[in-house]
């Protein structure tokens, strides 16, 4: 279970002193624990997995942040951060691989026009999950309604 390797490398990254790692791994397991204890339920591996792309989205859109105003010390530290959050989450789609699901799932919904976006937005979400981020699943899809 995703939690108990989280768990694993959280003491492996407190013996080898990495502390970046470290408080990676502290952070994805505090949004878990708060997730479980406002909802009280016990998350399950495809929830969690869901909490640690979320975790991946928030440190992208910073970079951004950071690019632009020329920070290069938190530049390279949002990178590894994202970098070591990767190594939890499923392989990421690439763009063709997102169309041709996109592609499917519009002639699953029967889409024919850019008022069909949330039907087609749901649809794909739900079936790649965490493996595609929903701002590329979005330009896609907008991409080919139009």
């Amino acid at each position: 279970m995703l939690k108990e390797r989280l768990l694993e490398d959280l003491k492996e990254a407190m013996k080898e002193k990495q502390i970046l790692k470290k408080n990676v791994i502290q952070m994805i397991r505090a949004a878990i624990l708060q997730v479980e204890k406002d909802k009280q339920i016990e998350l399950d591996d495809k929830q969690i997995m869901d909490i640690i792309a979320k975790e991946s989205k928030k440190r992208k859109d910073s970079l951004e942040d950071y690019e632009k105003s020329g920070r290069e010390d938190l530049i390279n530290q949002v990178k590894e951060e994202i970098e070591i959050i990767s190594e939890y989450l499923p392989k990421q789609l690439t763009k063709d691989e997102i169309k041709e699901i996109v592609k499917q799932i519009i002639k699953e919904v029967e889409a024919t026009s850019i008022k069909d976006m949330g039907k087609v937005m749901k649809a794909s979400k739900e079936k790649m999950g965490a493996s595609a981020d929903g701002k590329t699943i979005n330009e896609i899809v907008k991409e080919m309604l139009n």
